[in-house]
């Protein structure tokens, strides 16, 4: 249900992400999300000349992370957007909005996924809790790691005691919406991959059919 990538972003990466967090001009991040007063934070501006950058940098990093591509199957994925937390600042529990407007077109939240920048040292409390039936789980990742977990999930950030709390977050639409259908073709190509050169060529190929097979009922590309 959840995934953890170590190491998404490279130390310089995260050395200029962590300075683009001091460059760029913030904003209230109620201006992604005015109807919710539990949110208390700052987002990059849009606007602002550097903020291409910082997507970028986080776009290319996804793009190049095989974990990331054979766990999410990604389809789209919205701009990366950098937020910032300062003392008591935080974002009360809630879900993700399904739809999320892009330029010129909608994308459909089926994951989203934070990534850490700031180090966890630097700052007391501010971890992300994700509601996953009884149990909550916090997760607070070091420099450059991220979480990717599905967006129908209740979540929210507590507050930040101290420090200054920086990340990136997105969205991703799948190629495969049902979340319990891509689980089946990930653990599919996993176990392919694990066990593919064990197997005999004909179990090989029937396995490769049914992976196949799946995901063109499935996929909507």
């Amino acid at each position: 249900m959840f995934l953890k990538i170590k190491n998404l972003l490279t130390p310089a990466e995260v050395a200029r992400l962590a300075a683009l967090g001091g460059e760029l001009n913030f904003v209230d991040g109620r201006v992604s999300n005015a109807a919710n007063s539990t949110k208390q934070n700052l987002q990059a501006d849009t606007g602002d000349p550097k903020y291409a950058e910082s997507t970028q940098i986080v776009h290319l990093a996804f793009a190049r992370s095989q974990e990331f591509l054979d766990y999410a199957m990604p389809k789209r994925i919205a701009p990366p957007l950098l937020c910032r937390y300062e003392p008591d600042m935080k974002y009360g529990a809630h879900a993700d909005s399904a739809l999320i407007q892009l330029s010129n077109s909608r994308l459909r939240s089926d994951l989203s996924c934070t990534v850490f920048i700031a180090d966890p040292a630097s700052y007391d409390g501010g971890e992300l809790a994700v509601v996953a039936g009884n149990q909550t789980v916090a997760f607070k990742g070091a420099p450059g790691e991220a979480i990717v977990y599905p967006s129908t999930l209740v979540h929210e950030v507590v507050p930040v005691r101290s420090g200054r709390r920086l990340v990136s977050i997105t969205f991703i639409e799948s190629l495969i919406a049902d979340q319990h259908q891509r689980l089946q073709v990930y653990e599919l190509n996993e176990i392919a991959a694990l066990e593919g050169l064990k197997m005999t060529w004909e179990s090989r190929v029937r396995l490769d059919v049914v992976r196949q097979n799946l995901m063109r009922m499935w996929a909507a590309p």
